[in-house]
């Protein structure tokens, strides 16, 4: 698992938070000082917290739920679809669908129907419609995979949700609390860390700080992913060995009652 060390954390920028003036009264805990009218983030608080918030997601992945990373801002989207995509996490990086997690059951049936889009096409029925209607089909195909396809895979709601600025998306944020869903997210001196369970005090404004905090929670995830394969091998070759042990085991206790018979046939 990759670990925060406070020089790379520094190095990355991730101490620059916002202006005196629009900081969120409840970060204070996190903040070490105010220089040029800007608040600077104690990093060594952002460590221990980047440690606890890995834990949390190793154990999460190592369950085998989801783990759900939303960021649409500009300098967010491209690093959270790389890195969520690399360790095979659903993520939103377009406009969050409202009722995403509150009416799961209607963002399937959008997911199935790009999925019908795709059958269609591949035994013939796309071909059998006018130029028009495929114009149609092809453009909600188009729309469907842009807002929704990096959350194809999601079948059941997620284990929880990592969020990069939690003011930008309060929707996701709201709907997470009211389904009780466990909350991780780069949190800014501008924003109200009450709002999430597990809060990473960082700037989440540049891209470099954006890059450094994702590399390392998602190299957690990605261990905890290593370890539930590892396990569910394991737990395979022991259910393979079982019936062999058991046959061994009769063949065994059958030699021992043979045994005997055959003393007695020679005496």
């Amino acid at each position: 698992m990759a670990k925060a060390e406070v020089k790379d954390l520094l190095e990355a920028g991730v101490h620059f938070g916002h202006l005196t003036r629009k900081w969120d009264p409840n970060m204070a805990p996190y903040i070490y000082m105010e220089r040029n009218g800007i608040h600077i983030i104690n990093l060594y608080k952002t460590a221990a917290k980047i440690e606890e918030s890995c834990q949390a997601m190793h154990k999460i992945a190592a369950s085998g739920k989801k783990i759900l990373f939303v960021a649409t801002k500009k300098q967010a989207k491209d690093i959270v679809a790389e890195k969520a995509g690399a360790v095979n996490m659903p993520y939103i990086t377009e406009r969050w669908p409202g009722g995403m997690l509150t009416n799961f059951v209607t963002i399937r049936k959008a997911v199935k129907k790009m999925a019908m889009i795709d059958r269609m096409k591949k035994d013939g029925t796309f071909n059998s419609l006018s130029k028009k209607e495929r114009l149609q089909v092809d453009r909600q195909r188009a729309k469907l995979e842009k807002n929704l396809g990096s959350i194809s895979d999601m079948t059941r709601l997620p284990g929880a949700l990592f969020v990069v600025d939690i003011k930008r998306e309060h929707i996701a944020i709201k709907e997470a609390q009211k389904l009780n869903i466990p909350i991780f997210a780069m949190v800014d001196t501008n924003s109200d860390p009450r709002e999430v369970d597990y809060i990473i005090p960082a700037n989440d404004d540049a891209s470099k700080s954006i890059d450094k905090i994702l590399t390392v929670v998602t190299s957690a995830v990605a261990d905890g992913l290593a370890e539930r394969k590892s396990d569910k091998a394991e737990r395979d070759a022991k259910n393979e060995s079982a019936p062999a042990a058991k046959k061994e085991a009769k063949v065994e206790a059958k030699a021992e009652v043979v045994a005997p018979i055959a003393t007695n046939e020679e005496e």
